[in-house]
């Protein structure tokens, strides 16, 4: 079994062209470092419909040139087959970006040697830039594919391969499952032809005409008053965010010093996502420093696709809050609306449920679809989305995907309203309470080592499914592998309770079984809030507790 294992490192080690993963790959064998070997030679990195992310390292079970060049080839391959595009004469061009982690830029140049040795067109971003900058590329120039580098807020140790189609979303089925075969066809890396030159690299022009989109997004004349804070999470959205705000005619955003340029380590942070626990404490003291205090803090995660709000949750300044993903969606569903938008609203199943109440009393479509934007974005008629994870898309028609510049200046406008208006966001959120009942929202998030407890606790969950979480009976149970009429089959359970709903299952990113509940307490009036929310998190602790203990976890 060693000789078996040190023979694939072998065969791995001398095709690899990283002088870097070489070395270490050489290092663990001469050690006959067995466990490290088999951890990194048990499979191979799966690509689905996240398209490929992992650790960095040598082997085939994580990110490095080896496998991003195969990936590449096995998409250039599905490329070719696809025909001709529609929309491009010639060879169809495939544009990349890429983010300032550890290697994106190396990968980038990988994926642009091989798709120029496939005979199609390949154009890179000029520098790292935020992740919907490719999405909005891609249909700006009428590219048949393009490719973003990014594990987008994962931790330093990790890199990632997202791929896009020709409409500028990405993929779904069947289309990873296609590509992955293409991938697994490549019989070696000596038979990807890989060009030392021969794509373009993009100028500027392309970041002119996607900050020149961004003047759609608001409405003309509209206040720009709201003072704000920003943090871009040791990422690469400052830039692009700065231009957007001074174009727009909003104050200059007050920058936290310490996490605006890109450090691929994210030395401030454990984790660099605005939802992990102390990742905003930077931007909180920040703001608590101001006088006279912000309006809003504003956070994007590395590759600026998300956005973070917090606002200040009370008087003195001093006491600040980050605002639920779902509290986001609500205001910007909202805002839109008073706007008068038309169109789609549309969400994932995890995601609160009041975006459905707010586009029913707007008379507007509103559609619920599997989580991630690679559904949201293909939401028929479509003109606005999110998910709870801080993704919003709120300018469809420029880039199908969620982003977090474009979201980062329609909330800045919505706080600049009401504060003309002598309000603030939080009072909004109280006027959408009463008006379609509290809409509390909370997650129960489980982060492992060993990815069979994940499996373990949904198999329990199955065989053995509770009956009431929090003393609420459960109504319905959807096992949603069995798919539903207006959803394709996923690995996930739905429990709807009497005033509350839960979702379970396994996150396509991260090594974590994620949680989702809600629960909905009807407000007659604005005196009631506080008793509500007393009320309603009172049950989402208790229906924590309870499923927590019916997982096993």
């Amino acid at each position: 079994m060693h000789d078996e294992l040190i023979a694939q490192a072998q065969a791995w080690l001398t095709e690899d062209p990283d002088p870097e993963t070489r070395t270490e790959l050489a290092r663990l064998i001469d050690a006959q470092d067995h466990t490290e070997l088999a951890a990194r030679f048990s499979g191979t990195l799966q690509f689905g419909t996240a398209g490929l992310r992992g650790e960095l390292g040598a082997g085939p079970m994580r990110m490095n040139s080896s496998v991003v060049i195969r990936a590449a080839a096995g998409l250039a391959a599905y490329l070719k087959k696809q025909g001709p595009s529609q929309r491009e004469e010639g060879a169809g061009l495939v544009v990349i970006g890429y983010d300032a982690r550890h290697k994106s830029h190396d990968f980038a140049r990988d994926t642009a040697a091989v798709m120029t040795g496939a005979g199609l067109r390949a154009a890179v971003l000029p520098r790292p830039l935020p992740t919907p900058v490719l999405a909005f590329a891609i249909r700006h120039l009428g590219a048949v594919a393009g490719v973003e580098v990014t594990a987008s807020h994962n931790p330093p140790r990790d890199n990632g391969y997202k791929v896009y189609l020709g409409d500028g979303s990405q993929i779904v089925p069947p289309a990873d499952t296609e590509i992955a075969a293409e991938i697994a066809a490549v019989p070696s890396l000596a038979t990807v032809r890989r060009p030392t030159e021969g794509w373009e690299t993009l100028d500027d022009s392309v970041l002119d005409a996607y900050l020149a989109r961004t003047d759609a997004v608001l409405s003309k004349g509209s206040p720009r008053t709201a003072r704000t804070v920003y943090t871009a999470m040791h990422g690469v959205g400052k830039d692009v965010l700065l231009s957007a705000f001074a174009r727009a005619g909003f104050p200059e955003p007050a920058l936290v010093t310490e996490q605006a340029e890109p450090d691929p380590d994210f030395p401030t942070v454990a984790f660099p996502n605005p939802e992990e626990p102390g990742a905003m404490d930077l931007a909180f003291a920040t703001a608590r420093a101001l006088t006279p205090a912000p309006d809003l803090i504003i956070a994007n995660d590395p590759d600026a696709d998300r956005c973070a709000v917090a606002v200040q949750n009370g008087q003195n300044g001093a006491d600040w809050r980050m605002l639920r993903g779902d509290e986001v969606g609500a205001l910007l569903a909202a805002h839109l609306v008073r706007r008068g938008a038309t169109g789609t609203f549309a969400e994932s199943i995890v995601s609160s449920s009041l975006l459905g109440r707010i586009a029913e009393k707007a008379g507007l479509p509103h559609v619920e679809t599997l989580t991630g934007f690679k559904w949201i974005a293909r939401a028929e008629g479509l003109r606005y989305g999110y998910e709870e994870a801080l993704g919003y898309c709120v300018d469809p028609d420029g880039v199908r995907d969620k982003d977090g510049i474009t979201a980062a200046l329609l909330i800045t406008e919505l706080a600049s309203q009401l504060k003309e208006e002598g309000r603030t966001l939080l009072d909004l959120l109280d006027d959408l309470a009463v008006e379609h009942g509290l809409h509390a929202t909370d997650q129960l998030s489980v982060r492992v080592e060993d990815l069979s407890l994940i499996s373990a606790a949904m198999r329990r969950l199955r065989e053995q499914p509770p009956t009431e979480l929090a003393g609420l009976p459960i109504t319905r149970t959807d096992d949603l592998t069995q798919g539903t009429d207006t959803l394709p089959p996923t690995d996930g359970l739905r429990y709807t309770l009497d005033g509350a709903r839960v979702i379970v299952r396994p996150s396509g990113t991260e090594p974590k079984l994620k949680c989702y509940l809600e629960v909905v307490i009807p407000v007659a009036a604005h005196a009631e809030l506080p008793e509500a929310r007393a009320r309603a998190t009172a049950l989402l602790e208790s229906i924590k507790r309870d499923l927590s203990t019916a997982a096993g976890i």
